[in-house]
């Protein structure tokens, strides 16, 4: 039996197949070759020896720690009289002078009890610290030099460091420091201290249970108002945490957000007719406006922050404009393209009813496209939330701003926290918001 000579077209047909299969055989083969020049590439452009060289894995574990805990400091200064023991060493959560902390018990020679059972005695030239599991550490000042001196045949540990001028001594939870002017401890806590009242309320302190019977049935503290009420004024007012200019704060960055993003679509929606080709009214109109779009959300919002901020000050009407300027030419160049894709049917079928121009915009045109207009206002609504918090650290407004004070000052990294839970809690929300609006309005 002799077999079939191979015809034009399977031998056309086989040499395809080869070819495919070579070139996928040259694709599998380069493709490691390009994963290892990017990796080769990544690890010269971003100086990964000297990041890994460069890396303090032990600062950050510091700095994640205070974001959830807070200290107190208990200073002796010698250009001060007087013991002060304040949260965070600030004046608006110093203790008075006999209210101090269970831990600390002033005196001539006050005594400071540690999370771990060490102890520290501040006395006349110097202190002296109990380390729990090592000994007896005298640190003494002499003019402008001090002197450590440690436990008989005991080396130097790397917890505790120490130069002619400066002595610096880390434990759990706990850290002592001493200059020649000033002698401090600092004694860490989780939790946010002070959160609901402040030190000057009269409701600090007290447990849940004396907080419900005060704000239930006992007497009351203020003649001219309830308990109920003088505790959520505490609140509203507490000087550490500021919990009523934070929401002032987040109230700006919402209504930033808010007039950026609707005023843009107000503005857009009626020019991107004139920028879509199957309503414009010449040529050089759509194109001048598709050339303004581009110029618009060309430019950064960042940008134009700064451009406005030099016109109009800094505010949030500052932040709104340039969210606004460019949305503008987002939406302009997303609307008219939605303007150019609607089904030109329904519009012809208004135009032969006799309706004019306005009317078959309105009855045939709107109803196609305000599903994908709605869709998109509402996710850059969304979207513009999250930067007005950096718009408005620059022109000094909303929450930004807060959060960019809290972290130059590098002491609260707590209210860094503080401010970030609110910033993912706003933004939650009005992903929320977002997504109720369009079930309601676009799903029916």
């Amino acid at each position: 039996m002799t077999a079939l000579a191979p015809t034009p077209a399977l031998l056309l047909a086989r040499t395809e197949i080869s070819r495919r299969l070579a070139r996928r055989r040259a694709l599998l083969l380069a493709a490691p070759v390009a994963l290892l020049l990017y990796l080769t590439t990544i690890f010269f452009s971003f100086d990964l020896p000297g990041i890994a060289a460069r890396m303090r894995p032990e600062n950050a574990a510091v700095l994640l720690g205070d974001f959830w805990s807070f200290k107190t400091h208990v200073t002796l200064d010698r250009r001060r009289p007087g013991l002060e023991v304040a949260i965070e060493g600030e004046a608006k959560g110093r203790y008075a002078p006999g209210q101090f902390p269970d831990w600390v018990q002033d005196g001539a020679e006050p005594r400071i009890a540690l999370p771990d059972g060490s102890r520290i005695t501040y006395v006349a030239q110097g202190a002296v610290i109990e380390r729990a599991g090592f000994g007896l550490i005298r640190v003494n000042r002499d003019g402008r030099r001090i002197a450590v001196t440690l436990p008989e045949g005991a080396a130097r540990p790397d917890w505790l460091s120490a130069s002619a001028t400066r002595v610096d001594l880390r434990g759990p939870w706990w850290r002592f420091s001493m200059t020649p002017a000033r002698t401090e401890t600092f004694r860490y806590e989780p939790g946010w201290e002070l959160f609901f009242f402040d030190l000057q309320s009269p409701f600090h302190g007290k447990s849940a249970a004396e907080l419900a019977a005060l704000a239930l049935w006992q007497p009351r503290l203020e003649p001219e108002r309830s308990n109920l009420a003088a505790m959520a004024a505490d609140i509203w007012q507490n000087r550490m945490w500021r919990h009523g200019d934070v929401v002032w704060a987040l109230g700006e960055t919402v209504l930033m957000a808010f007039l950026g993003t609707f005023g843009g679509a107000l503005i857009a929606f009626p020019l991107a007719f004139l920028a879509a080709s199957n309503f414009a009214p010449g040529r050089l109109i759509r194109l001048g406006l598709r050339r303004i779009f581009d110029l618009f959300r060309g430019i950064d919002g960042l940008i134009w922050t700064v451009i406005l901020s030099r016109a109009f000050g800094p505010g949030p009407l500052t932040g709104a404009l340039a969210i606004l300027l460019t949305d503008t030419g987002t939406f302009g160049k997303t609307f008219s393209e939605a303007l150019e894709n609607i089904d030109e049917k329904q519009r012809e079928g208004i135009a032969a009813t006799g309706a004019d121009a306005v009317a078959q915009a309105r009855f045939g045109v709107v109803p196609q496209v305000a599903p994908v207009i709605l869709s998109q206002v509402l996710y850059y609504l969304e979207s513009n939330t999250r930067s007005a918090t950096v718009i408005g650290a620059l022109v000094g407004g909303g929450i930004g701003l807060l959060l960019t004070q809290a972290i130059q000052t590098q002491k609260d990294w707590e209210e860094v926290s503080y401010y970030i839970v609110l910033i993912i809690v706003m933004v939650m929300a009005m992903d929320s918001l977002s997504a109720w609006l369009r079930a309601r309005f676009i799903k029916g």
